[in-house]
């Protein structure tokens, strides 16, 4: 009876370290603080050092689109947070770019070169602070899982905002990216014309797992604690889906970019998923680009590349 109640207990301490770890591992990952919210809305460019070349041109972008007239529109998501995004037109009628930022990013930083480049590109842009970012409600990121039904509930609104005829682009960066990708797989109504698809990954799985080889950890053995976390105290799971998956049942013309330099979300990763997808799709990689800075780097080249395969 003692051996029974001795293994009871050293099953209970087990289980309690698998649940504290996971917790732990979901901090990490997923959750963000109002704090670290507030904090990351006063920074005009990402941290790290391959920004810093571009800290100039993305300081006065940024500037440039504060400055410029924009309407704000609220939507509430499937789970009743309240999501926030930025409505700036060049010209009535045009295509609207619905634009999504990455992790632990915020709209009015990562998305204002966007801006800059549906502008000369003749579109419109909607710009969104997905969940727990910017001034958008939630404390949880979940790799594009959740965030790619808030993409379909601003479609929808969209539609009904701007009437039957409006011309709809889905347009992501990192995992904004991913966002859209698995948003794509989904139906969408034929408002939705093409996505752009900037340095997106193929799988929350695959990324989480590509940094945690980059902490020096086992990422077999550590992913499985990240995905319980993500289950228990986030409330989603990481394998529903994954653009991969969704670039199966996808339909629309996919535009992929991606920086050759890329060293967070590998350029192998947009590579993989255009030489995969059967549909419409053109692939620029920008020569020299690191992380999101495909565009900063040849804005001319950029533009031109897109400008050409949506016009086709």
């Amino acid at each position: 009876m003692d051996i029974l109640w001795w293994l009871v207990g050293v099953l209970a301490a087990v289980l309690v370290l698998i649940v504290l770890i996971a917790y732990l591992c979901f901090r990490m990952a997923f959750y963000i603080s109002n704090k670290e919210k507030k904090e990351n809305a006063l920074r005009v460019v990402p941290p790290g050092e391959e920004y810093l070349p571009y800290q100039d041109r993305m300081t006065a972008w940024n500037r440039e689109v504060k400055a410029l007239p924009c309407e704000t529109f609220t939507i509430e998501s499937f789970d009743g947070l309240r999501l926030q995004g930025k409505y700036y037109e060049k010209f009535p009628g045009a295509p609207i770019e619905l634009m999504f930022h990455g992790y632990r990013g915020n709209a009015r930083r990562d998305l204002c070169g966007g801006v800059q480049r549906c502008f000369a590109c003749g579109r419109n842009a909607l710009i969104v602070d997905q969940r727990a970012s910017g001034d958008s409600d939630g404390n949880v990121i979940s790799f594009g899982i959740n965030e790619r039904r808030d993409c379909h509930y601003w479609v929808s609104f969209m539609v009904e905002h701007f009437g039957p005829e409006a011309k709809i682009l889905l347009t992501g960066i990192s995992m904004g990216a991913s966002t859209v990708l698995m948003a794509a797989g989904e139906e969408l109504p034929t408002n939705v014309i093409g996505v752009l698809s900037d340095c997106g990954y193929t799988s929350a799985k695959e990324i989480i797992c590509k940094v945690i080889r980059q902490m020096k950890l086992p990422a077999k053995v550590c992913y499985p604690f990240v995905r319980l976390g993500a289950r228990l105290f986030g409330h989603f799971d990481l394998e529903e889906t994954s653009p991969v998956e969704a670039l199966k049942k996808c339909k629309l013309p996919v535009f992929f970019t991606h920086g050759d330099a890329d060293t967070f979300v590998p350029c192998r990763m947009s590579q993989e998923m255009y030489e995969g997808y059967t549909g419409e799709k053109y692939l620029y990689l920008a020569p020299g680009a690191a992380h999101g800075l495909a565009f900063p780097v040849d804005e001319e080249r950029y533009i031109k590349a897109l400008g050409e395969f949506f016009i086709k």
